[in-house]
């Protein structure tokens, strides 16, 4: 098949992408910082497809007419499984019907979709994370409530996987972008970058319990970074792709046997509080 994903780190073969158009944002109603600017940020979204790009991936565009800036970030309004998507319902308000941008997507590619998150319920994939290829870890915070982790769970029970939830921190509040995600990022086929502080107790038992190799992100890059400095892409176990300029994180992963790759991500990234997994929809990975 020309989709599927159950892994965070498997080698990437398609991913979705949509070009920035930002603009016309307006950077406090979207929570954007200070860095953002909106011409750096298309030349940052631009160095991150060349270097995808160069890596072979196979880049399809999610395309139509949206008001949502956030739309960029690829990441959040659906989940692909092993046998198909299922849309997501953003708890972010100003990213409801998002979610319609990635249907049509799926429709136009032939790619089945096989449940959405409906009603009250609200999910956004940034809150979920492979563990397992029968196992998916869910955060329930601001973006994601109860309702949108029971929905999904019933629609991943049909493919026998399960679907366990975490409990996330407050942090900087409900304007502010803190997924499952932010706090951790799996590197290697048993290797994961977290925020320690931030954690959940129970999350990094069971990735422990599970075999996982905790690497610790030095907590002041993670605070300066606006939580960026733990978004890392995996192109494939033990490759990955971070945001330039946060060099103690980017040691720790290579001393721990990581490859990286970096890009300029200040304006886009850091600016609108969305890394290189945020940037991205995975169609396709090879199974391990």
């Amino acid at each position: 098949m020309n989709f599927g994903v159950a892994s965070m780190t498997a080698p990437l073969r398609r991913v979705a992408l949509r070009r920035p158009d930002l603009r016309d944002a307006d950077p406090t109603r979207w929570h954007y910082g200070p860095t953002f600017d909106f011409e750096k940020a298309e030349a940052d979204h631009a160095a991150f497809v060349r270097l995808l790009e160069a890596e072979g991936i196979h880049i399809l565009w999610i395309d139509g007419n949206t008001d949502i800036a956030d739309a960029v970030f690829t990441y959040d309004a659906s989940l692909m499984t092993p046998t198909g998507a299922v849309l997501m319902s953003p708890g972010k308000a100003l990213r409801r019907g998002e979610e319609a941008l990635h249907a049509a997507f799926y429709e136009t590619h032939g790619i089945p979709v096989i449940g959405s998150i409906e009603g009250t319920a609200r999910m956004e994939a940034g809150d979920t994370l492979w563990l397992a290829p029968d196992l998916l870890a869910a955060g329930r915070g601001y973006r994601t409530n109860a309702k949108g982790i029971a929905q999904l769970t019933a629609i991943l029970a049909a493919q026998g996987i399960g679907v366990e939830a975490f409990d996330l921190p407050c942090y900087m509040g409900e304007a502010a972008c803190l997924h499952l995600m932010s706090l951790v990022s799996l590197v290697d086929t048993r290797t994961a970058l977290v925020c320690e502080p931030l954690l959940p107790v129970a999350l990094r038992q069971r990735m422990e319990a599970l075999g996982y190799t905790l690497l610790a992100a030095p907590y002041d890059e993670f605070q300066t970074s606006g939580t960026l400095s733990t978004n890392i892409l995996a192109l494939a176990p033990g490759r990955c792709v971070m945001v330039d300029g946060i060099p103690k994180t980017r040691a720790v992963l290579e001393d721990a046997g990581i490859d990286v790759a970096v890009f300029s991500g200040d304006a886009l990234c850091i600016g609108c509080e969305g890394g290189p997994t945020c940037l991205t929809r995975p169609i396709l990975r090879d199974a391990l």
